[in-house]
């Protein structure tokens, strides 16, 4: 614990530094609430250390652990344990479910991902839900943590996937309306935080370790790059199926009426 807060204090105090510098070096005006304020900073310290703590102690091995046991021969096939050769990537598949409904519970419990939204409401008079882009942001993390659980089982390269997924990116941001495509873009950043990182990254060491045939460097890391490219496709094909809703509705609202209407 002690280790963990030194860590925790050496990353905090150029934070610190920095904002009391600028307050007293360039604008020059004392530091309102000061008590309130290092009361905050105490706060921050205490909590990022039992963050640290609860990753070492409970995430990173509760991800190493779910990972080792979906990937188990005897889990895969009924208690036979030596028939590893002919393990094919679809008998993986609740590895792919498991790494779906993860992505998908940690990104709505992500703080960030909340204060986004809610920002994102306010600022948008309500044309942008606070759930439909929680939603929207969910499923994109859920389908791409999957589909690189798929990567790693396959090992095909990262690289394809990724270039793939880009290339979408921007033919949607042509179509996208203008309003969504900044938020989209940040919507792949926020999915990167405290919650979803700890869990995705045990999972896809976890899974490099287990399968055959896979190198935890090479193949292990990767899942994060899904979780943060997969939202801003989900969140741009919300706003455009959302788009395209609200034509169809007007078309049908202005089209001329039926004599038996009339």
């Amino acid at each position: 614990m002690l280790h963990a807060f030194l860590i925790t204090l050496g990353d905090v105090w150029p934070i610190a530094a920095i904002i009391f510098g600028f307050q007293l070096l360039v604008i020059r005006r004392p530091v309102k609430n000061l008590k309130q304020v290092l009361i905050g900073f105490g706060y921050v310290l205490l909590g990022l250390t039992l963050f640290l703590e609860g990753l070492e102690m409970a995430l990173f091995p509760l991800g190493r652990l779910m990972a080792s046991q979906l990937t188990d021969p005897a889990f895969l096939f009924d208690g036979l344990e030596n028939i590893t050769d002919a393990i094919h990537w679809a008998d993986y598949y609740w590895v792919y479910i498991f790494a779906f409904a993860i992505g998908f519970s940690t990104t709505v419990a992500e703080p960030s991902l909340l204060a986004v939204a809610i920002k994102a409401e306010q600022v948008s008079a309500g044309a942008i839900s606070i759930w439909g882009l929680r939603i929207a942001v969910a499923l994109g993390v859920a389908f791409g943590i999957s589909l690189g659980s798929y990567r790693i089982v396959t090992g095909m390269p990262l690289h394809y996937f990724i270039i793939a997924g880009y290339i979408v990116v921007v033919i949607q941001t042509f179509y996208a309306p203008k309003i969504i495509i900044p938020l989209a873009y940040d919507s792949g950043g926020v999915t990167t935080s405290t919650v979803t990182v700890p869990l995705v990254a045990a999972l896809g060491l976890g899974l490099a370790e287990t399968v055959p045939g896979r190198n935890p460097l090479i193949d292990g890391f990767g899942l994060i790059a899904f979780a943060s490219l997969f939202p801003i496709i989900s969140v741009m094909a919300y706003a455009q199926i959302s788009e395209y809703r609200a034509r169809s509705q007007a078309r049908k609202s202005k089209s001329p009426s039926t004599p038996e209407d009339s």
